[in-house]
């Protein structure tokens, strides 16, 4: 720094310092001008503390929101163009719920459930995802430029000011110690400072609606999420109540207590014949006509002329029987409540469980639901 530069930057040193101490009054701007620096000095800190709270608004967890910027950090580093994405917490939800809904499996309605609001909540991840790209373009970075470069731009021209105006000062109060010559160049570079300043804070605060527009952009965006939120929601909803109507006329099922002695002795028969239990089954033609008289004397709503069933001298076809218990259709079912299995005359239904008196529940064509016994005539029961 040349001679003239430390004796200009002393002189201002003194003049602050006078000022500051003894309380010595500087130039007085006009009003206007005091008026346009309080609202640059409000909007530069406006926008500094709204680009911290936006993030936090898209970004709400202070550690995710470390971790996220340490790894994109190092992506940039290794350059990687991908960066890696905030952990929205619908999709962390939506996760949990997924999993566990497909370990209880699709014999649950819990287990369905939890899958369908599951991938609703996956959705609603990918819709703040959006949220967020669009809330940093439309709204983060232009203030992020406006802070950059305007802002900027006008704090330089007023710290710039403020020197000169310390030099003008204290040349001004030594006046006839100091050259005219002096004191004029520093009048000259004062009023200079004074101009440009007043000049980029008047252009900067007529066109503030341009943030008005970035505003505008950050409301559009968050009202498209929730738009798109309470769409996912409430298809959601309407399924989860459908799901409810279903599983309360569905029939209940009876519990049975199984006997672990039976199940050993059922076991211990199997091995020692050799043979499945369905293969044990189709032991003669009188077992099976057995079972189904005595299956038929429950039957009490059931009209006496049931059809036929395929025979071969008199008794069932034995191709035709299942290797697991089943029960041949007399009549056709149509259904008429959801959860209920419909079939044809002649049909050969797999028969899973008894839910009661009145209804067996069976698979049929990959289908499976409940239908009333008095439709159906056994071929193999169900194990008791």
């Amino acid at each position: 720094m040349s001679v003239a530069g430390l004796k200009k930057q002393f002189h201002k040193a003194s003049q602050l310092l006078s000022e500051k101490i003894s309380g010595a009054e500087g130039t007085k701007l006009d009003e206007e001008f005091l008026e346009m620096e309080r609202k640059i000095e409000v909007t530069n800190k406006s926008v500094l503390d709204l680009l911290s709270k936006t993030t936090e608004y898209l970004q709400p967890n202070p550690a995710s929101r470390a971790r996220l910027n340490m790894l994109n950090t190092v992506s940039k580093i290794r350059g990687q163009v991908k960066t890696t994405g905030y952990p929205q917490t619908e999709g962390l939800l939506g996760d949990c719920m997924l999993r566990y809904g497909q370990e209880l499996g699709d014999g649950s309605p819990f287990g369905c459930a939890l899958v369908e609001v599951g991938e609703s909540m996956r959705q609603m991840a990918d819709v703040k995802d959006s949220l967020d790209i669009n809330v940093k373009q439309n709204f983060i970075d232009p203030l992020q430029n406006l802070q950059d470069k305007d802002l900027r731009e006008i704090t330089h021209h007023l710290k710039k000011l403020e020197g000169r105006r310390l030099d003008f000062d204290y040349k001004k109060k030594r006046q006839g110690k100091i050259p005219e010559e002096e004191i004029r160049q520093a009048v000259d570079k004062f009023e200079e400072s004074k101009e440009l300043a007043e000049r980029s804070m008047f252009n900067f605060l007529e066109g503030d609606v341009e943030q008005v527009s970035q505003l505008s952009a950050l409301v559009k965006s968050a009202l498209e999420y929730h738009r798109q939120s309470s769409h996912i929601l409430e298809e959601l909803n309407g399924r989860l109540q459908r799901r409810i109507s279903s599983a309360s006329s569905r029939p209940k099922k009876e519990f049975k207590s199984k006997s672990i002695r039976s199940s050993i002795e059922v076991a211990d028969n199997s091995q020692h014949n050799g043979l499945s239990y369905s293969s044990s089954i189709r032991t003669t033609d009188s077992q099976i006509s057995h079972t189904l008289n005595s299956k038929t004397d429950h039957m009490a709503s059931v009209p006496p002329s049931w059809p036929q069933t395929p025979t071969t001298n008199g008794s069932v076809h034995q191709s035709l029987i299942p290797d697991q218990p089943c029960c041949r259709c007399l009549y056709d079912f149509e259904p008429e409540n959801e959860g209920e299995l419909g079939f044809k005359e002649g049909d050969v239904i797999i028969l899973t469980n008894q839910i009661d008196e009145n209804w067996y529940e069976g698979m049929i064509h990959g289908e499976s639901g409940f239908f009333p016994i008095n439709y159906v005539q056994v071929i193999v029961p169900l194990p008791q």
